[in-house]
């Protein structure tokens, strides 16, 4: 794992010293090694994360005579695979890491290299003789890649902070609202973008090309026999957990306590030689707090367990949170992540986490209500007076809250319907805040993507948008801030084409049915894991973020959003805004998620463009 950053200059040679300032910013995300490559108009860095080939894999790597560079972010899982069959081509290796079989694989099969690899990947590639600088991102978008094409130049970087700053883009300002994560290829500023999933960015000549090279969706559906799909879904599984074991350095795994992670601990437990080290979030709130059944896996494993139970003040890490993230991010799951990576970093540099499960194999609630809704949705619709009148719960999915959101949003069209139930602000509440009544669609994505999958089953193409859009703007960017901020690589088995090629070719009976969830992922892991964790309530790393706001963070909460510093911002219309928290804290209706993305916007301003730091003691809220 590692920070790359580079400048391709259609102006004359690059500053050497602003490289390696842009590399500086990444410290973090590499602290065992530096190095660049400056070749008049192009200048490329990378902070290493040393991971694999400790000694002989420090970037950017050459081939023979230096006329292709490469740096890379990731980890490449087949690269001893590909190594073997480029030596059988000719091509001599001077390391044992994988970062090499970029430089080497390049030069064999050019840009069909990308969708031979499996793993996870942010790479630049500087082909010297041809004069081209090539930037690619993993068909999955585990990995970062920003950059920016301005003024005849093009620069880029894992993180926003390494990036000349421009003025906020009030469209991703509206995107955030509306997902409280930034949609790509949006960021938080006009200059910057993205790099999309699947996606290469080729600089030459001064002029930029986007060219999409894989596409990961829904494949034609298999009918086989129930009983064969679980015995190959726990095969590749387990093929997949071998294949993230790889490393010269321990591993251990990100355990919540549910299935996904539950059943990586396990397979993880039965394909390595040492015990596995686990480690666990809790919460003193019983229905949000799954560290029974983490427990109970890692002790079913033998695994070297370790767990922190938070406590409120622990909400006080926001303004930390803030500093990790470089863009507004408001997924309240990223502070246990955050904290339980620290947990993690302080005995391995790796670990593995469950994100894409549920995306994948039909785990969230959502899905129930999308083919309940095909069947139920007009006269669920005739009820929302009725759920509009409960009491809001601080309960984690509150029965109050699913019935509001699934009476809100039942009469809607699918997609339109999907958004709904997850919807941070809707337009006019959006408008209502900023003041201003945006024409930008923040669901231009989600319609592209759906319309690229007609003739599939309806719950697989709305799992698909899940899957490329949700997943990589708000958990994958959550679990790479999240652990990167502590030198820790997080790996993501499900996330693997070995897995998702199976899952996406699953006809929906053996996702979701009425209200089971998850169905042939379950019966695949009943083996492998403790009956109350395969069969048990849903919770993850969430917190319970409308309890803390009723209460302990109240005052923190109004201190942040008082209307000085809403004003001196610019953004945010300090009345709307106080309705919001008066209209959470008075349980009128849980609008904790709201709240929770008011502050961390209001927070990441103050400390990124701002510049202002918060005093923040770790050790004060974990003591």
């Amino acid at each position: 794992m590692c920070g790359i950053c580079g400048i391709a200059s259609g102006r004359g040679a690059v500053d050497a010293e602003r490289v390696r300032r842009m590399s500086a910013t990444l410290y973090h995300r590499g602290p065992d090694s530096e190095g660049a490559h400056i070749d008049g108009p192009v200048g490329i860095a990378a902070r290493r994360l040393a991971i694999i080939d400790l000694t002989g894999g420090d970037q950017p790597i050459a081939n023979e005579d230096g006329s292709v560079v490469v740096v890379q972010n990731g980890e490449i899982y087949n690269y001893r695979e590909l190594m073997l069959e480029l030596q059988r081509a000719g091509h001599s290796f001077h390391t044992h890491c994988d970062t090499e079989v970029l430089v080497h694989g390049y030069e064999e099969w050019g840009p069909r290299l990308w969708e031979r690899l499996r793993g996870m990947f942010a790479v630049a590639v500087w082909d010297a003789r041809r004069r081209r600088l090539v930037l690619a991102r993993d068909r999955f978008g585990i990995k970062p890649l920003y950059y920016r094409d301005v003024g005849g130049e093009l620069s880029f970087a894992s993180e926003l902070d390494a990036l000349p700053k421009g003025e906020i883009d009030l469209d991703a300002l509206d995107g955030f609202l509306a997902f409280n994560v930034v949609p790509g290829p949006l960021s938080i500023f006009e200059d910057i973008r993205k790099l999309l999933p699947g996606h290469t960015l080729t600089w030459q000549d001064g002029r930029v090309a986007l060219e999409r090279y894989a596409r990961t969706g829904p494949l034609p559906v298999r009918h086989d026999d129930e009983a064969e799909l679980v015995e190959e879904c726990r095969a590749r599984l387990r093929d997949s957990v071998r294949a993230h074991l790889i490393a010269d350095v321990p591993v251990g795994v990100l355990l919540s306590g549910g299935v996904d992670s539950g059943a990586l601990t396990a397979l993880a437990a039965e394909e390595s030689s040492e015990a596995v080290r686990t480690f666990s979030i809790g919460f003193e709130e019983a229905t949000f707090n799954e560290l029974d059944g983490a427990r109970a896996v890692a002790a079913r494993y033998g695994t070297v367990h370790r767990d922190l139970t938070l406590r409120p003040d622990a909400a006080l890490l926001l303004p930390a949170l803030a500093d990790a993230f470089d863009e507004p991010f408001a997924d309240s799951s990223a502070l246990p992540t955050y904290l339980v990576s620290k947990l993690a970093a302080e005995d391995v540099k790796v670990a593995l986490s469950g994100e894409g499960g549920d995306e994948l194999f039909g785990g969230y609630y959502t899905y129930v209500a999308d083919l309940l809704a095909e069947r139920f949705g007009p006269l669920a619709a005739r009820l929302r007076p009725v759920a509009d009148r409960l009491p809001s719960s601080t309960r984690k999915a509150s029965f109050d809250y699913r019935l509001k959101r699934f009476t809100r949003a039942a009469a809607l069209p699918p997609l339109e319907r999907h958004h709904t139930y997850k919807e941070i602000f809707n337009a006019d509440v959006r408008a209502e805040l900023t003041g201003r009544r945006s024409a930008f669609d923040p669901l231009v994505g989600y319609r592209e993507r759906f319309a690229e999958t007609s003739g599939h089953e309806l719950l697989t193409r709305l799992q698909d948008v899940d899957f490329g859009l949700y997943l990589v703007d708000d958990l994958l960017t959550k679990t790479d801030r999240a652990s990167m901020a502590w030198s820790l690589e997080a790996r993501v088995p499900f996330m693997d084409s070995v897995v998702t090629n199976f899952a996406f070719s699953l006809p929906v009976r053996h996702k979701v049915r009425g209200f089971s969830k998850k169905r042939l992922l379950r019966k695949a892991v009943e083996p492998l894991l403790p009956h109350e964790v395969v069969h048990g309530r849903k919770r993850g790393f969430s917190i319970p973020a409308a309890a803390w706001l009723r209460g302990e963070l109240e005052p923190f909460a109004r201190e942040t959003l008082r209307p000085d510093n809403l004003l001196r911002q610019g953004f945010f219309q300090p009345e709307a805004v106080l309705r919001v928290l008066d209209d959470h804290v008075a349980a009128r209706e849980d609008l904790s998620r709201q709240l929770w993305g008011l502050l961390s916007f209001t927070l990441w301003y103050e400390r990124h463009v701002e510049g202002v730091t918060r005093d923040v003691s770790l050790a004060s809220v974990l003591a």
